[in-house]
């Protein structure tokens, strides 16, 4: 009789973060107000990360 082999999972590696985001998937933006002349707002917005589209993880390439 043959001996048994024995097989090792391959993990897949980890995905990098996003350095845009930290990921977190979100940024936060400052803001213009105002009718005619615009200005900057002291409070901020978040937006959804554009580099990795609000997964936290780095696009491959």
């Amino acid at each position: 009789m043959a001996a048994r082999k024995t097989t090792t999972r391959k993990t897949s590696p980890k995905p990098k973060p996003c350095a845009d985001c930290k990921n977190a998937g979100q940024t936060s933006e400052i803001f213009q107000v105002g009718g005619r002349t615009k200005h900057d707002s002291a409070d901020k917005q978040e937006a959804l990360c554009l580099t990795c589209w609000g997964t936290g993880e780095a696009p491959a390439t």
